[in-house]
């Protein structure tokens, strides 16, 4: 099929930057214009951008100059890796200006409108747009994809919640310094170190899981599950691992949850998209697995991975999971969304 235009909002920043490298080649989507502050708009983005990614910029991509963050920008669907500051206004003014925008931004994901959207878990929930686009007479929308803790632990939950009920959960998290962006976190502050807060995190983990896991009626009712977060930023370049005791609706044995993990295959309308990866939820039996340095890149960044499933004498199990948090907890994720609204046919190809 001819590939559909889009630009990518905030293109200079660590997960605009994946977004540019993620969306070269891709099958569907052709990266039409970038944007980013006043500062750096007129300039050409490979003589701007600080590229962090593994791999050179893509020439057709570095000779693009950079636009505002501003309507009209070409591209039917906008891709949004803003700061939190702006991205509300700006997405605003381009949902009303007829774009799509999917944002790895958090400004909209508690919005009772906007769709908070895992593809494999809830992909209905995009029957909020409808409203949506009526109440705010936007001839565009906005889609919002979790934030990037959240994301690896409701992949990992959604399994467990449809063949036993979560009830309640402790999560602890072990997050990644490009989580913060770059620069991030000074080096004197994280070299072998622990801090134990991010700020806003926790409520985002709360808050977010239970909208995710929700029922979608006029509105989303949130899942009636008691969340508690610790969060923590730890000297670790790619990868959140989290520490997870859940207790659930049944007694259930490690050896249940292993397979019901691992016979998950998500809901029918992500099985066929691009990002979508082969394995959803691998279960990886070493005793010492998984591991940021060893595991992030199963399904190219868009796997989570589980192990040390065991009983937990508190809960029902306990269990510790891995996520690639630039991948699938933010412009990979956005872009599985993309394909959603794509193959929905909300977004004409």
């Amino acid at each position: 099929m001819t590939r559909i235009p889009v630009s990518i909002l905030g293109a200079t920043g660590t997960v605009g930057q994946k977004f540019v490298r993620l969306l070269d080649g891709h099958p569907w989507f052709e990266v039409v214009a970038l944007a980013a502050s006043e500062h750096s708009a007129g300039k050409r983005y490979g003589d701007v951008v600080r590229w962090r990614e593994p791999v050179p910029i893509p020439a057709h991509l570095a000779d693009l100059v950079i636009r505002p963050c501003a309507v009209p920008l070409e591209g039917t669907i906008a891709f949004s890796a803003l700061d939190n500051s702006v991205a509300g206004t700006v997405e605003r003014a381009f949902a009303a200006a007829g774009k799509f925008v999917v944002t790895n931004a958090s400004h909209h994901r508690m919005h009772p409108l906007v769709p908070l959207v895992v593809p494999e878990i809830n992909a209905d929930h995009l029957g909020l747009l409808a409203k949506q686009r009526a109440t705010e007479r936007w001839t565009g929308a906005v889609v919002a994809n979790p934030n990037c803790t959240t994301i690896g632990l409701v992949l990992a939950l959604a399994p467990l919640h449809q063949a036993f009920g979560v009830t309640k959960l402790v999560v602890s998290t072990m997050q990644a310094i490009s989580g913060s962006g770059y620069p991030g976190v000074p080096s004197l502050d994280i070299l072998g170190n622990v801090i134990p807060f991010i700020s806003h995190e926790e409520e985002k983990v709360e808050a977010e899981t239970r909208k995710i896991l929700g029922t979608l009626g006029d509105f989303v009712a949130d899942a009636p599950i008691a969340v508690s977060a610790h969060t923590n930023r730890v000297p670790v370049i790619d990868g959140h691992t989290e520490t997870v005791s859940v207790a659930l609706g049944e007694r259930v044995t490690p050896e249940q949850a292993a397979a019901v993990w691992r016979a998950w295959t998500g809901r029918a309308e992500a099985r066929e998209l691009p990002s979508t990866p082969k394995e959803i939820v691998a279960v990886d039996e070493r005793p010492d697995r998984p591991q940021p340095r060893l595991d992030i890149e199963r399904g190219r960044g868009m796997t989570v991975t589980v192990g040390r499933v065991r009983p937990c004498p508190v809960f029902d199990l306990r269990f510790v999971l891995l996520s690639h948090n630039t991948v699938r907890g933010a412009a990979g994720a956005a872009i599985q969304n993309a394909e959603l609204l794509v193959a929905q046919g909300i977004v004409s190809r």
